[in-house]
């Protein structure tokens, strides 16, 4: 995998969609802005408002691409991929920004409503914005997707929410139109909540990520495989994932091998592991080597014996770093249990019931527990 090319493949898709959205988004605000102030139809003027905030939207997104690729420095060792967040954040604030000076107005416009005259003019330039943004929508989603833009993930779900929004004020127009009914501050009003929901969503979006979010779990599975794939390997546990950025991924993991092999050989088994995987995946992965006991008849029943009473606790309980320490007048057997985050049993119910049922096998068995919730 050549990162630097990704890097540039990114740069160049990113901009040319921001470019794209700066120049659709302009002449959107400009048409809605001068016909809705011609008219006097305040949903259209806001609706021009917020195509202008789109605009300083694009030229946010096209600043971002620049700046989160920018190389790693002292100051940043991990790189400036976490700038495209930010950015992400400022989107979602305008659009708020917008949101409420609509609807500060449309309110305004409620109080002291004022004449509305039918024009083609206006009936043409919602349906041209329909067509453009939802044009826009299926454009940025695309590229969002190719080049995991968190970005031009929110300028598409904006795009789509200008679709609704421009949709209401064409309904109001139309009602306008042919009933009478002056409704079209009540629409400036819809479109400035359309708009508010949109940032919302953005804005919880990229807190989530901001936080720290798991990935998904088909991509934790597609890691775990990939791992279990190499030759040697025997288990993989304690598997994390951090991102720095929308293609910047920190791994660890332990890597289980036969304790029985020279530990020169299985750190050069886990070297070789780190390296092809960052190759392979770009993914900069440490991984920790974890010797077990594969030969010891004792301790690989006892073992297969306490895994089935956790697949009666609970099928996705497993067990992991399994040692025992044989004695005349007590055996400690120690190891780690991981449960899932949404396990029904606490930790301490589970330590309780694992040491009836190991005591009912031998009660000289001292367990020495460490229960941890894992992806």
């Amino acid at each position: 995998m050549d990162i630097n090319n990704q890097d540039n493949k990114r740069i160049r898709h990113g901009t040319i969609a921001s470019v794209v959205g700066i120049i659709a988004n302009v002449l959107l605000a400009i048409s809605k802005i001068v016909v809705g102030a011609l008219f006097g139809m305040i949903s259209v003027l806001a609706d021009g408002l917020n195509n202008l905030t789109d605009c300083g939207s694009s030229v946010i997104s096209t600043i971002s691409f620049k700046l989160s690729a920018k190389p790693a420095d002292k100051e940043h060792p991990y790189g400036h991929e976490r700038i495209e967040y930010i950015c992400s954040l400022a989107v979602a604030f305008i659009i708020l920004l917008v949101a409420f000076e609509t609807t500060k107005e449309s309110i305004e416009k409620i109080i002291s409503p004022t004449e509305i005259s039918f024009s083609f003019w206006i009936l043409g330039v919602l349906i041209f914005s329909f067509i453009i943004k939802f044009s826009l929508y299926f454009y940025y989603k695309s590229v969002a997707n190719k080049i995991n833009s968190s970005v031009l993930k929110a300028s598409s779900i904006d795009s789509l929410s200008d679709c609704v929004s421009t949709g209401v004020v064409l309904i109001s127009f139309l009602i306008c139109k042919f009933t009478g009914l002056n409704v079209d501050c009540y629409a400036g009003i819809l479109v400035s909540l359309f708009i508010a929901y949109s940032a919302v969503g953005i804005l919880k979006d990229v807190f989530s990520t901001l936080i720290g979010k798991s990935l998904d779990e088909t991509t934790l599975l597609e890691i775990k495989r990939k791992l279990l794939s190499y030759p040697n390997v025997l288990g993989v546990h304690d598997l994390s994932v951090y991102s720095y950025g929308p293609n910047k991924f920190f791994a660890s993991a332990h890597i289980e091998v036969d304790a029985s092999v020279d530990v020169l050989v299985s750190h050069e088994i886990v070297d070789f592991i780190e390296k092809d995987f960052m190759q392979s995946t770009g993914i900069v992965l440490t991984g920790h080597l974890d010797p077990i006991v594969t030969d010891d008849e004792r301790v690989n029943e006892l073992r297969e014996k306490i895994e089935i009473i956790l697949a009666d606790i609970d099928k996705r309980f497993s067990i992991h770093d399994f040692r025992v320490v044989f004695g005349e007048n007590r055996t400690n057997v120690l190891f780690d249990v991981a449960i899932p985050y949404d396990a029904t049993l606490s930790k301490g119910e589970i330590k309780k019931i694992l040491e009836e049922k190991v005591k009912l096998i031998d009660h000289k068995y001292c367990l020495i527990v460490t229960v941890e919730q894992c992806i």
